[in-house]
C-alpha cells in the first residue's frame, strides 16, 4: 500500500487542481455578455440564417470506423508477441476477435459508407433530378402532392 501512496497523492492533487481551476474561473472571470459574444462564431463569418443542410453523417462513420479498427490493431500487438505460446486456442480467440470487428467494417463497405464518390441513394434511379418542394414528402419515390407544382427544365436540370 505504501508503494501506491505517491500515486494516490498525485491523483488527489490533480483532482483538486482541476476543481480549483473551474471554481477560480467561475468567480474571477469578468461577466460582460453582449450579443456579439453570445453569437456562434464560425471562421469569422457571422451566420445570417440556419444552415441549409445537416453535416453529412459519412464523416462520423469514417471516424468511428477508424477508431474501432485502430483499437483493434492495438489489441493485436500483444497477441503478435506471444502467439506461439498461445497455441490453437489463442489463434481461435484472435480469429473470433478479428471477425467480430471486421463484419461491421465489411457492412460499411457494402453499403458504401466509406465511398467518397457521389452515388445515387437507395431506390433512386441514376440521372433522376432531385426536386425540392415546400411540402413535406415522407417517401422520396412517391409523387409530389397535387397543390405543389414543380417544373423542371430538362436542358439544365434546374427547377424553374
Amino acid at each position: 500500500m505504501a508503494d501506491y501512496l505517491p500515486i494516490l497523492v498525485m491523483a488527489v492533487l490533480v483532482v483538486l487542481f482541476v476543481m480549483g481551476s473551474f471554481v477560480a474561473s467561475t468567480y474571477l472571470a469578468p461577466r460582460r455578455p453582449t450579443t456579439a459574444k453570445q453569437a456562434p462564431y464560425e471562421c469569422g463569418i457571422v451566420p445570417e440564417d440556419e444552415p441549409a443542410e445537416r453535416f453529412p453523417v459519412k464523416f462520423y462513420l469514417v471516424a468511428i470506423a477508424f477508431i474501432v479498427l485502430d483499437v483493434e490493431i492495438v489489441f493485436l500487438y500483444p497477441f503478435s508477441t506471444v502467439f506461439r505460446d498461445l497455441g490453437g486456442f489463442g489463434l481461435a480467440a484472435v480469429a473470433i476477435f478479428v471477425g467480430v470487428l471486421l463484419i461491421p467494417f465489411a457492412y460499411l463497405l457494402s453499403v458504401g459508407a466509406l465511398s467518397w464518390a457521389s452515388s445515387p441513394r437507395r431506390g433512386e434511379r441514376p440521372g433522376r433530378p432531385v426536386l425540392r418542394s415546400a411540402a413535406v414528402v415522407l417517401d422520396p419515390s412517391a409523387p409530389a402532392p397535387a397543390e405543389v407544382e414543380v417544373e423542371v427544365d430538362t436542358g439544365t436540370g434546374e427547377a424553374a
